[in-house]
């Protein structure tokens, strides 16, 4: 039995929806990740990152902090300078997002398995 509730909790105006909709997003699980440790520049963001391009950090960023996960913080400074941190509301995902992380890591060989097998004809049986 799974331990999710009632049948209402992902209809398509449900916060909970918006929410898990937020965070399956190719990208945000590896940014709130790279944000964990603590506030962060967007190019040392690019480089713990690895694979994601500015525009798309960017995007990103904004969506995160306009959902109230992520904070964005401007120095008055010559350069400026900005940074990014998690928002308490952020941080409560982390703890998630490890439990994941180690799920992939115990799991990973297993899905390129499977990957691998399904690219062979599947017998029917019947």
């Amino acid at each position: 039995m799974s331990g999710f509730g009632g049948g209402e909790l992902f209809l398509a105006d449900c916060p909970a929806r918006l929410a898990v909709e937020l965070i399956a997003d190719k990208w945000t699980v590896v940014v709130l990740a790279g944000l964990s440790k603590g506030p962060v520049r967007h190019g040392e963001l690019i480089e713990l990152i690895g694979g994601i391009s500015r525009k798309m950090l960017t995007q990103t960023l904004r969506r995160l902090e306009s959902h109230g996960l992520v904070r964005r913080h401007a120095y008055a400074e010559m350069p400026p300078r900005v940074e990014y941190e998690l928002t308490p509301l952020g941080a409560t995902l982390i703890d998630p997002i490890h439990v994941l992380t180690e799920w992939a890591r115990a799991n990973g060989d297993a899905v390129l398995d499977a990957l691998d097998a399904g690219s062979e004809p599947i017998a029917h049986h019947g």
